[in-house]
């Protein structure tokens, strides 16, 4: 899938991710490609940086812990973030149905 074709939709992706249970960075991005059945395969530049942002805004809560030696950061969606991963659903219906309706396969009107 074209990254074009995301745009405006990253964040409730992410937060989608999140929803089931803590998850760290790289096992987000497995997330959003498993669930999507290879679709969606993100670079780490592009999730990381946006894991990153949603913490600052309050949606995630992120927390160190330490996995054969080595640190990883976990994320988990806050009350904030399930309130906005909801919208974020809403918000995408509502999109899907108006792109649907507009790309059909019924004919378009006539303009004469």
């Amino acid at each position: 899938m074209r990254a074009e074709a995301l745009k405006g939709h990253l964040d409730g992706l992410l937060l989608a991710a999140l929803e089931e249970r803590p998850r760290h960075g790289y096992a987000v991005k497995e997330a959003l490609r498993d669930t999507t059945e290879g679709r969606i395969d993100l670079p780490t530049g592009t999730i990381y940086p946006a894991l990153h942002r949603l913490e600052r805004a309050g949606l995630i809560a992120g927390s160190w812990s330490v996995v054969g030696g080595r640190r990883r950061r976990s994320y988990e969606l806050t009350a904030a973030g399930r309130t906005a991963l909801s919208r974020e659903r809403t918000g995408w219906q509502e999109f899907a149905i108006a792109i649907t309706a507009a790309l059909g396969t019924r004919p378009w009107p006539a303009t004469s």
